[in-house]
């Protein structure tokens, strides 16, 4: 046990239990409590209500399904599904295997799909038919062709009538979430031999997107995401009597962890809807009485439309949570004149979750100005040398949130942290005034794009071989001030390219549409620095008021 283990345990931020305690605790304290309460197309009326018991049922019946698959401790099981209450049992089940879940967004292409299935070498994965008009399935088993350790495909329907690609197996079929009577006993029968993963060990695998040419897998284990979810949790005075509802994909940190994870280990509520649609959720909000509700700035400003437009009863809403933007003034004072909530600002990164947070004892409004205090186990350094003398700088973290690296790339891992330990975010931030941050800027290339990451390097890589283009540089121009949108900046050879062509190109390459620039400028040179790099933010510069 490592020095910084062993503070984390003695502080509380660690623990000696699991995600899997905490259901077995709440499933014998509370099993008839809804934990998940899901709505999925075409009937948002009848909910799929999951009580802790029955959740535990499940994720024993996926125990056994899993070990009749031959997955086994230290396997990786890629999981790619739609916004689905199923994925918890499914991470769950995972954990008592032994096995590592990699969680896949659906909206992702061949192109991604193929260097995250062969980066983790996964022994399975499970995906659906089909995802707004893209054949997953039929992706995946075309690519389990090329990657050996592929063993299993599990295809999940979402439209009717479209056939499972051959070699695949039927989800329904092989993880049954209604298991006959009797099956409790027989789901036990493998798990004498199983190692479930320890609170330390490697359990969570995300793909996030970066500077370096490639997606980086950020590995978190259960401690690491505990510790994530307490630094959610009690700030907003979170507990088992809450109801949240995060507005983000399952496949991801907010959804998962935020969205899942921590209803279980609070012994709280979560609401689970397929699609973002601002009214369906709003009537969800009311009908369920949601206490907690996150959702990214442009989200929020739908909802505040949604709600002006055909008030419902909202007042069990007090808390409104938002990051991976900044949150506009007005959209903050809407909160509380629209919604009748607090709104709360938040920042973090898929590598640590929540770092900072804002506070119920700051001013009013202060979400607007500031994106939090650091929260307890975490700790943050603004280096201002890094900064443009005005106060701002860049920010470094460490701490219990923090994750255990990148999934096989030590290396890029060990370069952003320094001989301290301290993680590189490659944000620009300064204190705001109260001992806590705001961030101003981003020193690492990145294009915020619908709430996700563009994988800048890695669309100009594929760019660049488009016969038209000489040289190629993405970035991204504010839109509507809550996202950015995805411009090329193309340097010719010969003839311009026209923009459909470009996206055309992308689209020959599996990568997913919404990482395809929705905006074509052509230079006949990009500006360069002494060393060679683009000069990115001269260019946004120069794009930004046109």
């Amino acid at each position: 046990m490592t020095r910084d283990a062993s503070e984390n345990r003695q502080n509380g931020w660690w623990r000696d239990q699991t995600f899997l305690d905490d259901l077995r605790r709440n499933a014998q304290d509370r099993p008839d409590k809804p934990v998940l309460i899901a709505y999925r197309p075409p009937d948002d009326t009848k909910p799929r209500v999951v009580d802790y018991a029955e959740l535990a049922r499940v994720t024993d019946g996926f125990v056994a399904a899993l070990v009749g698959l031959g997955i086994k401790h230290g396997d990786v099981v890629a999981l790619q599904f739609p916004n689905w209450w199923e994925a918890a049992p499914l991470g769950l089940a995972c954990a008592q295997v032994g096995a590592r879940i990699c969680l896949l967004m659906p909206i992702y292409g061949r192109h991604e799909i193929e260097h995250m299935l062969r980066r983790t070498g996964a022994r399975l994965c499970i995906t659906v038919t089909e995802w707004q008009g893209a054949r997953l399935a039929d992706i995946v088993a075309d690519l389990a062709g090329q990657l050996p350790q592929l063993d299993h495909v599990v295809v999940a329907d979402t439209v009717p009538g479209i056939p499972h690609p051959a070699g695949t197996l039927s989800f329904t079929e092989v993880f049954r979430t209604d298991p006959p009577a009797g099956a409790d006993a027989a789901a036990k029968e493998p798990w004498s031999s199983l190692i479930a993963l320890e609170p330390d060990e490697p359990f969570l695998i995300l793909f996030t997107s970066g500077t370096t040419g490639e997606s980086k897998g950020v590995v978190h284990s259960q401690n690491t995401l505990y510790a994530g979810c307490r630094a959610y949790a009690e700030p907003l005075g979170l507990d088992s009597s809450s109801v949240v509802f995060v507005a983000h994909t399952t496949m991801y940190y907010t959804g998962f962890v935020l969205g899942m994870l921590l209803p279980v280990m609070l012994g709280g509520t979560a609401l689970v809807q397929e699609d973002w649609d601002a009214d369906i959720h709003l009537d969800l909000v009311q009908r369920h009485g949601v206490t907690a509700f996150y959702g990214g700035p442009h989200i929020l400003v739908d909802l505040i439309a949604a709600q002006r437009a055909n008030p419902r009863d909202v007042s069990r809403l007090r808390r409104v949570v938002t990051g991976g933007a900044p949150i506009p003034p007005h959209v903050v004072e809407q909160v509380d004149e629209v919604l009748g909530a607090e709104a709360f600002a938040l920042w973090g990164m898929t590598e640590n979750g929540t770092v900072t947070i804002t506070r119920s004892d700051d001013p009013p409004g202060w979400a607007a100005h500031s994106d939090g205090s650091v929260v307890d186990g975490m700790q943050v350094r603004i280096d201002t040398a890094s900064g443009a003398g005005d106060g701002s700088g860049k920010l470094w973290v460490r701490g219990a949130n923090q994750c255990l690296g990148y999934f096989g790339r030590d290396d890029l891992y060990a370069e952003a942290l320094d001989e301290d330990g301290w993680f590189d975010t490659g944000d620009l931030v300064r204190d705001d005034g109260r001992g806590g941050i705001r961030v101003c800027g981003r020193v690492k290339d990145i294009v915020i794009h619908g709430g996700i990451n563009v994988p800048v390097t890695d669309v100009e890589g594929i760019l660049a071989r488009h016969p038209s283009v000489r040289e190629v540089a993405i970035i991204g121009v504010p839109d509507r001030d809550l996202d950015e949108q995805v411009c090329a900046v193309v340097a010719p050879a010969g003839g311009p390219p026209e923009l459909a062509a470009l996206r055309t190109h992308l689209a020959s390459a599996g990568v997913t549409e919404l990482f395809w620039p929705e905006r074509l400028e052509v230079m006949d040179a990009l500006p360069r620095t002494a060393t060679g790099k683009v000069r990115k933010a001269e260019l946004r510069a120069r794009l930004r008021g046109t």
